[in-house]
């Protein structure tokens, strides 16, 4: 796994020494209404979710979501990165801020590069996104960096319906 940089971020594997962080970002409402509930409570239950997760995508894909921090202090702030669902035939981009760093340009930063990241680096000949439909800064944020809507599609995982947007 690379270290993407843009002007104020840099986006670096997660590693198990951002556990606090992880429970800290997966219990933002943002996150819980959006994303979804991980039940990710304790450090020992973060500790798995990066385990299970990110860090298993490093190795069975050779990508994932990775940590956002601020350059000039190393701060995290969110993450960001490809997953590779078994539902998708692309790989879709995902990112997550906290509350103190949303609307700041942050995610639009990071997320652009991500895209060009996995298009030119990764040669991927698209990149998807899916977001629920009330998730209008989401929408917003995909739009900005080039995703355009597809259609709405059914998660397998939650029977929610998603609005899917690719490259």
């Amino acid at each position: 796994m690379e270290i993407i940089e843009s002007e104020r971020i840099l986006l670096r594997p997660f590693t198990l020494e951002d556990v606090e962080f992880i429970v800290e970002l997966l219990n933002t409402d943002g996150w819980i209404r959006y994303i979804g509930d991980r039940n990710v409570k304790t450090i020992e239950q973060a500790r798995n979710y990066l385990l299970n997760g990110p860090m298993k995508s490093y190795e069975t894909n050779g990508f994932g979501l990775s940590l956002a921090e601020l350059k000039i202090n190393h701060t995290a702030i969110g993450m960001c990165g490809l997953l590779k669902r078994d539902y998708l035939d692309h790989a879709d981009i995902g990112f997550a801020f906290l509350p103190d760093y949303t609307g700041k340009g942050y995610a639009f930063e990071i997320a652009k590069e991500i895209v060009q990241y996995g298009l030119q680096t990764l040669h991927m000949k698209k990149i998807l996104a899916i977001t629920l439909s009330g998730n209008a800064s989401s929408i917003k944020l995909l739009e900005k960096i080039g995703l355009r809507y597809q259609e709405s599609i059914i998660s397998p995982d939650t029977g929610e319906q998603l609005c899917l947007y690719s490259t």
